[in-house]
């Protein structure tokens, strides 16, 4: 089980519970085991810096990557070999730190069959690790599409708030579980309360009888992101 947040800054309420020497990533990485790396979303990197990112944390952590905008949103998952490949290349650079590639689709894109399979097949031709699919359309959370992931190998993620009940459920590919937590009621600002992270971290302990199992907090820009990562970690050790 991993648990961790959407970027590493350490806000200022929390900044006693993590050594004081090193950069911003290395004294996250030291008390998490994983991050999501979100800004891949809105730009590419120079390879240095995957490089340095890779260099500055322990063994036994892993990064998970946003899928560019330039594929989801702009691309609508049509399959493009060129930005799938610039893409890959970028995020090979943190060779095992490397965890699960995010696709994260825009609310506006339903589920088409066809468009799919060819986009993920190309996918799979390429890149055989890890993948989840952060859908925002009621239509993908019909058994024809989560049939069709679980067939290429790719979690679909548990998003709360989620667009349909059942998008709080993990789904897809059940090799890997995914819970991606954005905050409620207040989206990227509420914090989840202790009753809610006691009962996640029964529900995560259970699926990791099975599946490896993230939970990514999304809920960053009051800082509660922070606050809720280190104590659900802390109920995990004590399930």
């Amino acid at each position: 089980m991993r648990v961790g947040c959407a970027g590493w800054n350490i806000p200022k309420q929390f900044a006693s519970e993590f050594a004081s020497d090193g950069t911003h990533l290395q004294r996250y990485s030291r008390k998490l085991l994983c991050t999501e790396i979100n800004s891949s979303f809105h730009r590419a990197h120079r390879f240095q810096t995957w490089q340095r990112w890779a260099e500055s944390v322990p063994e036994n952590f892993q990064f998970s990557v946003k899928a560019p905008r330039a594929i989801t949103h702009e691309g609508l998952l049509q399959p493009d070999h060129a930005k799938l490949n610039d893409f890959l290349q970028q995020i090979d650079l943190l060779r095992k730190k490397l965890g699960p590639i995010l696709f994260q689709l825009p609310p506006s894109l339903e589920f088409d069959a066809r468009r799919t399979t060819a986009f993920f097949t190309l996918l799979r031709e390429m890149h055989n690790g890890d993948v989840v699919l952060e859908p925002r359309h009621e239509t993908w959370f019909q058994s024809c599409a989560g049939d069709l992931l679980t067939d290429f190998r790719i979690a679909r993620v548990a998003a709360d708030p989620g667009i349909v009940p059942n998008a709080k459920d993990p789904g897809g590919w059940n090799g890997l579980v995914y819970f991606r937590l954005h905050g409620f009621p207040r989206k990227y600002y509420s914090a989840y309360d202790p009753e809610f992270l006691s009962s996640l971290s029964i529900v995560m302990s259970h699926l990791s009888r099975d599946s490896h199992v993230w939970c990514i907090f999304d809920n960053t820009a009051s800082g509660a992101a922070m606050g809720n990562a280190l104590e659900l970690q802390t109920l995990l050790l004590h399930c």
